[in-house]
C-alpha cells in the first residue's frame, strides 16, 4: 500500500471536526496542538503585560514574575473550564476588556497627588510604597472584584436568561464589534515589524485555507503487529498557526544571535538593527521590552506563586469601580466567545446551564488570579476559540494539555523568559488573523434574520457605528467627563470607553424592543451547525450530543449526586437535565431550549475529516472518501 500524501477536493460535503470535543488525539499530536494553544495564548499575555506596564518601571525580576503568575493561573483556570465549566475546548487568557479600566486605574494611580486628591475614599498614591506596587495591588484588586462579581451573576442564572434572549442580530452585533475593537492592540504590536506580521498571516492563510485539503500519513505502533499505517490527517491545517510562529521564532533567534556575535566580535554597534523602537516604549520583542529596567538582575528558574508575594489586592473605591466594569464586559466577551466556539466546532445549541458554569469557572479563577497577585486576570480567549475554527481541532484531551504547560512554565519565571524572545511583531500577527476571523463569525449570524429589512439595517448599522465612535472620542477627550469623584469618573469612562459593552447593550436594547416579527428577527431557523444522523430520532439525537458535549462527566455527577439534585438550587443552574426521561417531557424540554437558545444553521464552511484506514484498503479508495 502507497502511503504518499492525500488530496481531498476543495469541494465536499462538510463534515465533523477532525477532532471534536469528546475525541482524544493521540499524545504526541495533543502536546502539538497543546503547544499551539500556548502560543497563542501568549499573544494574549505579553501583549497586555507590555501595555500595563509600559509607564511604570518595574524590575525585570517582577516583570516575569507578574507574566509567570498570569500564566499559572490560566493554566489553573483552563482546566476548570474544560472539566467542570462550559465543556468547551475554551483557553482562559488575559483578556483586552481588562486594559480600558486598568489603564484608566493606572493614570489616576501615577497622577494623582500624595494626599489621595479629590477621591478621600481611596488611599494615598504613591505614599508609602512604590508606584508600581500599588498598581499592582489595585489591579489585582480589580480583577478579584470582578471574580466575585462573575460569580455572583453564574450562580444567579442571569449569564444563561441573556444568552437565551439574544438573537441572530445580536449575536452578529456583538461578535463584529468583538473583533473590530481589537484592532489598536493588534495594529500596535504589528507595527514593530510589519513584514514579520503580514508573513505570518500570509503563512496562516496558506496553511489553513489553501492546503487545508493536504493529508499526511500517521503510523502507530503495536506491540504485536509493529508500526502500522493507521490514520491520514491534514497537518498543514491542524498546526496552521504552530508552523508559521514557530519558523519565525526560529528564523529571528538566528539573525539575533548572528547579529550579537557581530556586535562583539567587530567595530559598530550592530544591534542597532533589531533594537528598532515603538511608540509608547515597546521594543521589537517582548522579552528586549521586560528587560528594559534593571537589567543586570537575575530571573530566577524556579518560583511558586503564592498569596501577597507583590502585596496582598488592595479594595479601593478605584479598584472596586475598575472591578465592576471588568465583571460587566468581561462575562459580555465570555459569553460572545462561548457561541463563537460552539459556532466553528458544529456543535449543538449552547444551553443556559453551560453558559452558567462557564461564567462561574472564570470566576473561580479570576478570584485566584486576584489573591496570587496577578494583574491580567483569566477569561475566555477569543484568539485560541478562533485558533480552533482555524485548525479544526476542538478536542478537551489537547486543551488540557496545554493547561498543564502552562501551569509547569508558570512556576519558572526563566521559561517565560525564554518565551518571550518571540518578536512582538509575531504576536500583532496572531492577533490580526484570529480577531479577523471572529469579525467572520460574527457576520454570519446576519443570513439567519432579514438582512433587508429596515428594522436591522437600522439596528446593524446604529449599533456598531456608535460602539466604535463613541469610545474613540472619549479615548480624544478623556477629561470632557468629570464628575468630581475619581472613582465614579472611572466607572463611567470605562464603560463608555468599551466598544463590546456599548455594542452588546444597544443590539440586545433594540433588537427587543423594535417590534418585528419572528421571521424577520430571525428566530425561526434552526441555529445549529449540528444535525442528528438520518433515521435517528431529531430530539434525543439532539439532547444525547448536547449531554456529550456540555453535560458534566457522568462519574462527577454520581459520587456528588447531582441526579438527584437536578430540581434543587442552584445545581438547575448548572446542571443540564437527565437523558433517562420520558418521550414527551424530553420533547417539551427540547423544544423550548431550541425556540430561546439562538445558534447557528449550516452553511458552506468546509471541514476535512480525519480519515480512517482498514486492512484491505487502497489509496484509490482513500482519495474517493476525501
Amino acid at each position: 500500500m502507497k502511503a504518499g500524501i492525500c488530496w481531498a477536493p476543495a469541494a465536499g460535503v462538510p463534515c465533523t471536526p477532525s477532532y471534536p470535543v469528546h475525541k482524544d488525539p493521540p499524545w504526541g499530536l495533543s502536546a502539538l496542538f497543546g503547544l499551539q494553544h500556548l502560543l497563542v495564548q501568549s499573544s494574549l499575555l505579553f501583549v497586555c503585560h507590555a501595555l500595563l506596564l509600559q509607564y511604570v518601571h518595574v524590575d525585570r525580576p517582577t516583570r516575569y514574575q507578574l507574566l509567570a503568575t498570569s500564566l499559572f493561573t490560566s493554566g489553573i483556570s483552563t482546566s476548570l473550564q474544560t472539566t467542570l465549566g462550559s465543556r468547551l475546548p475554551l483557553v482562559q487568557a488575559p483578556s483586552f476588556e481588562l486594559l480600558i479600566p486598568a489603564m484608566i486605574l493606572s493614570r489616576q494611580v501615577l497622577l494623582a497627588p500624595p494626599n489621595g486628591g479629590n477621591d478621600t475614599a481611596g488611599p494615598p498614591a504613591c505614599s508609602e510604597h512604590p508606584c508600581w506596587q500599588q498598581l499592582i495591588q489595585e489591579v489585582s484588586g480589580a480583577v478579584l472584584i470582578a471574580g466575585l462579581l462573575q460569580l455572583l451573576c453564574a450562580v444567579s442564572g442571569v449569564c444563561g436568561m441573556v444568552v437565551q434572549r439574544s438573537g441572530p442580530m445580536v449575536l452578529a452585533s456583538t461578535l463584529s464589534i468583538i473583533g473590530l475593537s481589537s484592532y489598536r492592540e493588534a495594529a500596535l504590536a504589528s507595527s514593530t515589524h510589519w513584514g514579520a506580521a503580514l508573513l505570518l498571516v500570509l503563512l496562516v492563510a496558506l496553511l489553513s485555507q489553501n492546503l487545508r485539503c493536504c493529508f499526511f500519513p500517521l503510523w502507530t505502533w503495536n506491540r504485536h503487529q509493529g508500526c502500522l499505517l493507521q490514520t491520514f490527517f491534514p497537518a498543514f491545517r491542524m498546526l496552521s498557526v504552530l508552523l508559521p510562529v514557530s519558523c519565525l521564532w526560529i528564523g529571528y533567534s538566528i539573525l539575533h544571535w548572528s547579529y550579537a556575535a557581530m556586535d562583539r566580535t567587530g567595530p559598530g554597534n550592530a544591534s542597532s538593527i533589531i533594537d528598532a523602537q515603538l511608540p509608547m516604549g515597546l521594543n521589537l520583542t517582548t522579552s528586549r521590552l521586560l528587560s528594559a529596567v534593571n537589567s543586570t538582575q537575575s530571573v530566577p528558574w524556579l518560583r511558586v506563586p503564592y498569596p501577597g508575594e507583590l502585596g496582598w489586592p488592595l479594595l479601593s473605591t478605584r479598584s472596586v469601580a475598575a472591578g465592576v466594569v471588568l465583571a460587566i464586559s468581561s462575562s459580555m466577551n465570555s459569553l460572545g466567545c462561548y457561541v463563537l466556539c460552539a459556532r466553528v466546532l458544529r456543535a449543538p445549541s449552547l444551553p443556559r446551564q453551560a453558559c452558567n458554569r462557564g461564567v462561574c469557572m472564570e470566576a473561580v479563577g479570576n478570584i485566584l488570579s486576584g489573591t496570587l497577585g496577578s494583574i491580567s486576570g483569566a477569561f475566555s480567549s477569543i484568539p485560541n476559540a478562533c485558533t480552533v475554527g482555524l485548525t479544526q481541532v476542538g478536542s478537551r484531551h489537547s486543551v488540557i494539555v496545554g493547561a498543564m504547560m502552562c501551569i509547569f512554565l508558570g512556576v519558572s519565571p526563566k521559561a517565560v523568559e525564554v518565551l518571550s524572545t518571540i518578536p512582538m511583531a509575531v504576536h500583532g500577527g496572531v492577533l490580526c488573523v484570529t480577531y479577523g476571523l471572529a469579525v467572520g463569525v460574527g457576520i454570519s449570524f446576519f443570513q439567519y434574520a432579514n438582512i433587508d429589512s429596515g428594522r436591522n439595517i437600522f439596528i446593524v448599522g446604529f449599533t456598531m457605528f456608535m460602539a466604535l465612535l463613541v469610545p474613540r472620542w472619549l479615548t480624544a477627550a478623556p477629561d470632557y467627563l468629570s464628575t468630581g469623584s475619581g472613582s465614579l469618573d472611572l466607572l463611567l469612562l470605562s464603560l463608555l470607553m468599551s466598544p463590546v459593552f456599548l455594542g452588546a447593550v444597544f443590539s440586545f436594547f433594540l433588537d427587543n424592543t423594535i417590534s418585528g416579527t419572528l421571521e424577520e428577527r430571525g428566530l425561526l431557523p434552526e441555529l445549529s451547525l449540528w444535525k442528528p444522523d438520518s433515521g435517528n430520532n431529531s430530539i434525543q439525537a439532539r439532547r444525547k450530543e448536547t449531554q456529550r458535549v456540555y453535560g458534566l462527566s457522568h462519574t462527577l455527577r454520581r459520587s456528588c449526586g447531582l441526579s438527584r439534585l437536578n430540581a434543587t438550587f442552584p445545581c438547575r443552574t448548572f446542571c443540564l437535565p437527565d437523558i433517562e426521561v420520558d418521550a414527551r417531557e424530553a420533547e417539551k424540554v427540547t423544544s423550548t431550549e431550541e425556540g430561546a437558545i439562538l445558534l447557528e444553521k449550516p452553511t458552506s464552511v468546509e471541514i476535512e475529516p480525519v480519515i480512517r484506514l482498514h486492512q484491505g484498503d487502497t489509496e484509490r479508495d482513500i482519495q474517493s472518501e476525501c
